[in-house]
């Protein structure tokens, strides 16, 4: 028997609390905010200058990236899912393996992306095709903004590494180091120093490198002190093999949930500009959710590889719980919310009676749709944290194929609530799919523990 195997019969059991799913989903959830209220600085400081011709390529600068860089999420949720895991196992050794294989994916997969440079842009540009002056600002953003490419996944991978572990606080320090210093140098470069969007993109490269450095800072001390993987460990070819097919999965995962919004959005143009100016404020309301319940996911990915790693079956059913409990108090905080206030929020947004009419219309349809994906949120994170990623792909091809065909079947009928009906139904497929496997999994990994 190998040494995994010996001390995942021999970890001792650990307590899933209250107060264990929060010390994780608190601090990530607090962490996520970061990155929405970053895009907002990053606008504002280009909006400054009073050009829109440079808050175009901004904004469609920014579109690119979030499809690139969504590419490689996987990263960080793999690479926290097998780290969580090795915790479970008490293998030091194997999470700090699991970390380096990681971080060699992220740079070679950063500085492959600088070489393709040319390729993105011309891409970014062909797919947006916007004028040709947002198109220069947009290449000079791209330009300069992908040089952080391997500072940008390294810092995927640290924290997957540390939410692997648990360390929702560090996890918090750092992103608050990065997305803060980011903050900081693109009001310094872009409107004290006055380079612009120039200055908003440097902004962006240093503060990954800062990201980066903080964590070095933190990391290096402990890599150092203890037991480390020798080279054939963490060049093991079984272990780089199965890190690079959960990431393929997840990639496919990402890219289906990527494509149904774009479906979502295009569908909502075929209806007219109005409408599709309503569903873009409206959808905003459920992206807002989305970063509370994705500190949730967090959670239940950490705790869920953690449990599986520790063979405790009454740990992952616990964390199961849990995760859905609090993820469903907050979905119903959140619907209730909107539903009250959402038409206020609606008046702040816009000021167009047209959109504003079309939007507080279809309000109740947004405003309930934290509670129809709050099921597919902590799924996510649990079968993320067991690496059941085929699962996760497949269930969410099939809810892409399901969100077509309705939209085929009935979306011209129905008009726009047929197009929200059918976001609705995404959601819904994507959870309940998940958890109608999840008994099966959790017997084939348990066995009569289960």
């Amino acid at each position: 028997m190998d040494q995994v195997s010996i001390s995942s019969r021999h970890a001792p059991p650990f307590e899933v609390t209250n107060r264990l799913v929060l010390s994780v989903a608190v601090p990530m959830t607090l962490a996520y905010l970061t990155t929405p209220l970053l895009g907002i600085v990053d606008t504002a400081v280009v909006g400054q200058l009073g050009d829109p011709v440079l808050l175009g390529g901004l904004a469609a600068g920014a579109i690119v990236f979030d499809v690139v860089f969504n590419t490689f999420n996987g990263l960080r949720s793999s690479t926290t899912g097998l780290v969580a895991q090795a915790l479970g196992r008490h293998d030091t050794v194997e999470e700090q393996a699991i970390f380096l294989r990681s971080l060699a994916l992220s740079i070679s997969a950063g500085l492959v992306l600088i070489l393709l440079a040319p390729i993105v842009i011309a891409f970014g540009v062909w797919f947006i095709s916007p004028d040709e002056p947002v198109a220069d600002a947009m290449a000079l953003y791209i330009g300069i903004r992908i040089l952080a490419a391997p500072l940008t996944l390294t810092n995927f991978s640290i924290l997957g590494y540390v939410l692997g572990r648990g360390e929702g606080g560090l996890g918090l320090l750092l992103q608050l180091v990065l997305n803060g210093t980011n903050i900081a140098l693109s009001i310094l470069f872009g409107l004290v120093l006055g380079w612009g969007i120039e200055g908003v993109a440097w902004g962006t490269v240093v503060g990954e490198l800062f990201g980066v450095a903080a964590a070095s800072v933190i990391l290096a001390p402990r890599f150092l002190a203890g037991p480390r993987p020798g080279l054939a460990r963490i060049l093991d070819l079984r272990a780089i093999t199965r890190i690079l097919s959960l990431n393929a999965d997840i990639m496919i995962r990402s890219f289906s949930l990527l494509a149904a919004f774009a479906l979502f959005a295009r569908q909502g143009a075929q209806l007219g500009t109005v409408t599709l100016a309503a569903n873009a404020i409206l959808l905003n309301f459920f992206f807002v959710a989305g970063y509370f319940l994705d500190g949730f996911a967090t959670a239940a990915e950490q705790l869920a590889g953690r449990a599986i790693g520790a063979h405790h079956a009454r740990a992952f059913r616990r964390v199961i719980r849990l995760a859905c409990l609090w993820g469903l108090g907050l979905a119903v905080v959140f619907s209730s919310f909107f539903l009250i206030m959402g038409e206020t929020l609606i008046e702040l947004i816009t000021t167009a009676p047209e959109v504003r009419a079309m939007a507080t219309a279809f309000l109740p349809w947004a405003a309930l749709t934290a509670i129809t994906g709050v099921l597919a949120f902590e799924m996510d994170g649990v079968f993320i944290g067991a690496t059941w990623s085929q699962d996760m792909r497949n269930m969410m091809l099939m809810s892409l194929a399901i969100f077509v065909l309705w939209l085929v079947a009935v979306g011209d009928s129905l008009g726009n609530h047929g197009l929200w009906m059918a976001l609705h139904i995404f959601l819904i497929v994507r959870g309940v799919s998940l958890l109608i496997i999840l008994p099966k999994r959790m017997r084939e990994t348990f066995g009569g523990d289960e």
